[in-house]
């Protein structure tokens, strides 16, 4: 799945993303793209729910590619 969030502009704001999904999934692999406002995530969470998982952290996000509904 590959999320556009828009708040995210530092290396701090990463770790946070990716504490907040690991924590949910702890097999997911990340890949973001500071420049770009974006991070890719191989999950089998359902999209709705790694949504939620990013508002909890502080972060918005657009689900540019959908992954596993619920």
């Amino acid at each position: 799945m590959i999320f556009h969030v828009p708040e995210m502009s530092c290396g701090h704001c990463v770790a946070a993303i990716e504490k907040a999904v690991k924590a949910a999934d702890p097999s997911a692999i990340i890949r973001t793209d500071l420049a770009a406002h974006s991070t890719e995530i191989d999950t089998t969470i359902p999209t709705a729910a790694l949504l939620q998982v990013l508002a909890e952290a502080g972060y918005q996000a657009t689900a540019l590619e959908k992954g596993p509904e619920e």
